[in-house]
């Protein structure tokens, strides 16, 4: 019923362009339309041309081919040619009766071809089906718009809900361990740069998409999500750890891991940025060589994600003070990171930090301790 409301409300509403060179002509269409439409006449081709052009958009034109200057063809190939005119049907009004010129009018993208001279009720008839397609055409045309408009509006929502999720997440563990901090922005931010620069790397190329980037910014702040899980003895302990903790600490990896899984099976849905948080959360303290943990996995058995966040969380504890060690300079960090080449890091992805370690450097100035 709204369609069809819409429809009558456009007919209702419906102006006409008439576009013929004889002065009859226009006095006979304007009194076989004017009780129905609103009618606009052009004595020309150019007249008609200027009038659209100054801002007058009829729902239809009716036009004759054969005048003096523009033909009807000409004007018609104008109008369908500019993007704000070439949804507007045009019919043709002529005398001339051979198909040949009727073919011509339609591959030009005219709806219709009535001859001269003109009957009254079959040009009302055929007005109105046209007239009536327009209507439907403009109304699916809306409805498309604001289809497309609340799906771009609804996915933006859902970016949003997801990145508050994720801060919020991030926050909780900031509140248990002060020197979290702007640890969680630094590393989403090399990681980030790592990606970038790693994009058009062969081995990397196929799984760093633009889209893929993206989620990886979102996903790394949940990196140490797991430590919520370990005891603030621990976690807070002013010291280094001695064997028993470490192993202790080690687990968050696990733990954060198997809490966003389980999110994911009370979601009942897999998403991309916790599938790629989880990922990340399990692996990134695997080494290249096979000597890290949980798993001990080497080389490109290690998830890529969890490669690159090996190296910026590393650089930023390197760079980051800590009450049993100073912080240090960053080109004592990028040394260290390289001596782990082929070892803790995969060579590559050193290889990318080197060509752009300035960057890192810019990024630990943006977001100090």
């Amino acid at each position: 019923m709204k369609a069809v409301g819409a429809k009558i409300l456009l007919l209702a509403k419906a102006s006409i362009l008439v576009v013929d060179d004889s002065a009859d002509n226009l006095a006979l269409l304007f009194e076989i339309l004017k009780d129905f439409y609103t009618v606009k006449g052009a004595n020309s081709g150019e007249r008609a041309l200027k009038l659209v052009r100054d801002g007058y958009l009829p729902d239809l034109i009716l036009l004759d081919i054969v005048m003096p200057g523009l033909s009807g063809y000409d004007v018609c190939k104008e109008l369908k040619s500019d993007r704000v005119t070439r949804d507007v049907p045009i019919m043709f009004l002529t005398g001339l009766t051979e198909e040949a010129n009727e073919d011509k009018g339609l591959r030009m993208g005219a709806v219709d071809y009535v001859t001269k001279p003109v009957n009254p009720g079959i040009l009302l008839a055929r007005v109105k089906v046209h007239l009536e397609n327009k209507a439907a055409r403009d109304f699916l045309k809306d409805q498309n718009a604001f289809l497309d408009s609340e799906v771009k509006r609804r996915t933006s929502e859902a970016v949003d809900a997801q990145q508050a999720t994720i801060l919020v997440l991030a926050a909780i563990l900031g509140s248990r361990d002060q020197e979290t901090g702007n640890h969680v922005r630094r590393t989403q931010h090399y990681v980030r740069l790592l990606a970038v620069c790693l994009q058009t790397h062969p081995a990397f190329a196929e799984y760093l998409t633009d889209k893929q980037i993206d989620i990886l910014f979102k996903s790394a702040p949940l990196h140490d999500i797991g430590k919520v899980g370990i005891p603030d003895r621990v976690l807070l302990k002013p010291g280094i750890f001695d064997a028993e903790e470490f192993e202790i600490m080690k687990t968050h990896t696990t733990i954060g891991h198997m809490a966003i899984e389980d999110a994911e099976a009370r979601l009942g849905v897999r998403l991309p940025f916790l599938a790629c948080a989880k990922e990340i959360a399990l692996n990134h303290h695997e080494k290249w060589d096979g000597g890290g943990y949980p798993q001990g996995q080497a080389g490109r058995k290690i998830p890529i994600s969890a490669r690159l966040m090996a190296l910026a969380d590393v650089y930023d504890a390197l760079r980051s003070q800590r009450i049993y060690k100073p912080a240090m300079t960053h080109d004592r960090a990028k040394a260290i990171i390289i001596e782990g080449r082929g070892r803790h890091f995969d060579p590559d992805v050193v290889d990318a930090f080197t060509s752009i370690d300035e960057q890192f450097a810019a990024i630990a100035e943006l977001y100090p301790n």
